[in-house]
């Protein structure tokens, strides 16, 4: 039994790849309209590389005995993590992975934690260091100040600069884009908090620069509206955080640990997303209306914008050579699903998940010297 459930699921996901390559082919034509996915499912995106499906399959298969089950059909994380794998083999067998972008909060620690020292993803990441990939983190997180980056950091950041010290990795690049899309910063190893703050200017896009600030401000303007009107509709114990590229709602002060239940969150979200969607400054601004998982907030930008941006500042990286990790990729307010748009991505669910991904696309970079 489990040897036939084997062989169909396997053609299954090889069809699946026919359909992916064929797009693939059109998309490079400039005719992806007419490819044969794009008619089954008319909301397919931009392929950066084809996705070895049946390869993958047939390795999550000896992990998760998918086809050994009776009972328990292929569950969406067995297909969430055979995609990932799908995407781990194409970017290794085509060359090396050149930028490896995070995100923070649930990829690389738990909701609200920081990055200490004896997080098992730094190994991982000073791995990829040593062999020349750089690392972005591109998070939600909004600060101007070097040493609130390095509170939520420090274990990597001091990892990095105990690994110079040893001569374990060479001039690493290691940068923050902060507030999805708004401010970098880069590891510098002389300065203060290890992180040197690099002005807007330098590294912004060519249509960021058409981005005027009474626009940015009116957008903002109408997002704490429709923010307000959430909290007084849903009778929210929340209040209203501004900050110059950003607007959020977040728990009282002093209310201790309140918990937003999920609904409530989501509905804010779409709230906000449909009235700035219909807004003057909304059509003339990206932005980034999100759940925070226990806030809302809407950045300027969105991390399509942040991964675009480490791309250029690190030389001009491809899309098909970077790969995004997040968490936020399904539910209203995801803030990682932007990035599919900038490059390849690969979506987890916890940060252990994250140090088996790295684990995995380690595996599979040295299968390939044999």
């Amino acid at each position: 039994m489990a040897t036939g459930a084997h062989r169909r699921y396997a053609e299954i996901m090889h069809d699946v790849e026919e359909l992916i390559n064929d797009h693939i082919q059109q998309q490079t034509r400039g005719t992806q309209a007419r490819s044969k996915l794009k008619h089954l499912v008319p909301s397919v995106g931009v392929f950066f590389t084809p996705l070895l499906l049946e390869d993958a399959f047939k390795f999550q298969d000896d992990r998760r005995k998918i086809s050994s089950r009776r009972f328990v059909p292929p569950s969406f994380n067995d297909i969430r993590l055979t995609l990932n794998s799908a995407q781990l083999m194409s970017l290794t067998r085509s060359g090396s992975i050149e930028l490896l972008t995070f995100d923070g909060d649930v990829t690389l620690y738990d909701d609200g934690e920081s990055l200490s020292d004896e997080n098992p993803v730094i190994s991982r990441i000073l791995k990829l260091l040593s062999r020349g990939t750089h690392i972005g983190i591109v998070t939600a997180a909004g600060y101007t100040e070097a040493a609130k980056y390095y509170d939520r950091l420090h274990g990597l950041l001091d990892a990095v600069a105990n690994a110079i010290t040893e001569k374990e990795v060479k001039d690493p690049k290691v940068i923050i884009l902060g507030g999805e899309s708004n401010y970098l910063f880069e590891f510098d190893v002389h300065a203060e908090s290890f992180l040197r703050y690099v002005p807007r200017t330098t590294w912004m896009l060519d249509e960021m620069r058409t981005w005027q600030e009474d626009d940015i401000q009116s957008l903002l303007d109408v997002a704490e509206g429709a923010l307000r009107e959430c909290i007084d509709n849903m009778q929210l114990s929340a209040e209203i955080f501004r900050k110059d590229r950003a607007v959020g709602i977040i728990p009282v002060t002093g209310a201790g640990k309140q918990k937003f239940n999920r609904e409530q969150l989501e509905e804010t979200v779409l709230v906000t997303q449909q009235i700035l969607d219909l807004s003057s400054p909304g059509k003339k601004i990206p932005f980034c209306a999100f759940n925070g998982g226990n806030d809302v907030f809407v950045d300027i930008g969105d991390k399509s914008w942040g991964v675009l941006a480490c791309q250029r500042y690190l030389g001009g990286i491809e899309g098909s050579k970077t790969l995004h990790v997040g968490d936020q990729f399904l539910s209203a307010g995801a803030n990682d699903f932007k990035a599919r748009l900038a490059c390849t991505t690969a979506w987890i669910a916890n940060p252990a998940e994250t140090v088996a991904l790295l684990d995995e696309l380690h595996y599979h970079s040295e299968r390939q010297k044999e």
